[in-house]
């Protein structure tokens, strides 16, 4: 607990130091979020941005990470660059082992690629990233999407299907909330809605 405590006055120490400036991967504290009820939220990231609207910074620890989430129309995109199209967006996830999202992380990703929309595992292990194919999802569709922390060991289900990947830690995930994202390398060519409903 010390351990944690620790982590999390570091990181409050380190956004606060920084000011207005955004840290890659976090949110901008300055935009806001639209609330479509009590469980469910609707994200934006504006065109032009990699950014989601939503606001602030939320310490967790989970044992499981589980949510819902529809993606509409504003899913389908190209980008500029050709080579860019198979970059993968970030959905959501979290930081894990008390450490910043870049040392070690676990959250899901996704790309429309091929006329299909991708779900992808998505982590950073000691500073390694790593992904992995999961499965397609359909647009206007709700889906569920699970990350269980387990020993050594992200498993990420999305419905029926799941994969494994290595994680550095074996404790309860520690760390803070990671929100939707666009890029890769480019930013968003027009403003992208994804609902989420968080189940635990």
């Amino acid at each position: 607990m010390k351990k944690y405590l620790l982590f999390l006055f570091t990181i409050l120490v380190v956004l606060a130091a920084c000011d207005e400036q955004i840290i890659p991967g976090m949110p901008d504290k300055k935009q806001t979020s639209e609330t479509l009820d009590d469980a469910s939220q609707q994200y934006l990231i504006p065109v032009g941005s990699h950014y989601t609207t939503e606001s602030g910074f939320k310490p967790m620890q989970a044992d499981v990470l589980r949510f819902n989430a529809t993606f509409d129309q504003s899913a389908i995109y190209t980008t500029n660059d050709p080579a860019n199209q198979g970059d993968i967006n970030k959905l959501y996830g979290m930081s894990d082992c008390n450490s910043p999202h870049q040392v070690n992380s676990a959250r899901f990703g996704w790309r429309w690629y091929e006329g299909q929309l991708e779900i992808w595992a998505y982590t950073y292990v000691n500073s390694q990233r790593k992904f992995q194919f999961i499965t397609t999802v359909e647009i206007n569709t709700k889906n569920t999407f699970e990350i269980e922390f387990a020993d050594k060991a992200y498993i990420f289900r999305v419905n029926d299907t799941s994969i494994e990947l290595p994680r550095a830690c074996e404790e309860k995930a520690s760390g803070y909330k990671l929100y939707p994202y666009f890029g890769g390398d480019e930013v968003a060519p027009h403003e992208i809605a994804i609902d989420i409903e968080d189940l635990n």
